[in-house]
């Protein structure tokens, strides 16, 4: 009876995996197969012949402007971003944790009643005080946010810092250690799981982000990887989906190669799992 079970579960299991990952199969076959064919033979993932070509029209980019320039405003955008939320959020995070002052309870209250506050809300206003201040078409209204702390990261981490004991504060306290000496020699160094975990949630966040880069960027010299895949569409001429697919795919290494990084870290970090002898 067990056996059937095992059995049954990992048939389960190997569904659901298949059903999950059958989008990204095809989408890296559709990269390799003639324009004309890609949803003529929609239904099969081997392609009638292999069409590198893909690959290299789809770098040149478009307008004297190659692929390399949106990967590297990508990057520049994902890792300042991943930098100032982060740090940000683990400092709000400790402050909440760890320092008692005057209205902490309501103050957390508020910061978590806003992972509730949908984002369209705050668009408008958000992009007149972009917009007064003249940081329209740069990547400031992307990346400057990021640093005055993300709810969810805040919540996260202070999880992991309640399970650290609050004796070590007291000990390096007594060995003179400021608020400040505290957070950064005992509290970081025991939650790097909930760090890292929160870094890879922000990489993938703002890699993938394609709505705020389009309310902001008017420059195409700006746009980032997830912006710069629509330009393949162009509804008065011939849609190049072959490249597009192949740059998707491209677009997908460096999430890929993050998340084999680090993927120890995300159960540790979610689980908040504390200290252990």
């Amino acid at each position: 009876m067990k056996n059937v079970k095992s059995m049954l579960y990992h048939l389960i299991v190997c569904v659901i995996a298949v059903a999950a990952i059958y989008p990204i199969l095809w989408l890296v076959a559709s990269s390799f197969k003639p324009n004309e064919e890609i949803y003529t033979t929609a239904s099969s993932l081997i392609p009638s012949k292999f069409e590198w070509k893909n690959y290299v029209t789809g770098w040149k980019g478009f307008a004297g402007i190659t692929f390399a320039t949106f990967m590297k405003n990508s990057f520049i955008i994902v890792i300042i971003s991943t930098i100032g939320a982060v740090a940000s959020s683990a400092l709000v995070a400790y402050g909440f944790a760890r320092i008692r002052f005057a209205g902490s309870k309501l103050w957390f209250s508020a910061v978590m009643l806003t992972l509730l506050l949908p984002h369209d809300v705050t668009i408008i206003s958000q992009y007149v005080l972009f917009a007064k201040i003249g940081w329209l078409s740069t990547f400031k209204p992307i990346i400057v946010p990021q640093f005055f702390g993300i709810p969810f990261f805040i919540f996260l981490i202070i999880q992991f810092i309640r399970t650290i004991p609050g004796e070590l504060d007291e000990a390096a306290k007594m060995d003179g250690c400021s608020k400040y000496s505290i957070f950064f020699k005992i509290i970081v160094p025991l939650i790097v799981p909930a760090l890292v975990t929160s870094a890879i949630f922000s990489f993938y966040w703002r890699w993938d982000d394609f709505y705020t880069p389009l309310l902001y960027l008017n420059d195409p010299k700006l746009y980032p990887v997830s912006l710069a895949l629509k330009l393949f569409l162009d509804s008065e001429s011939i849609n190049n989906w072959g490249g597009m697919f192949a740059m998707s795919t491209l677009s997908l290494v460096p999430i890929f190669i993050v998340f084999i990084i680090f993927q120890k870290y995300i159960v540790e970090g979610i689980s908040t799992s504390g200290l252990k002898g």
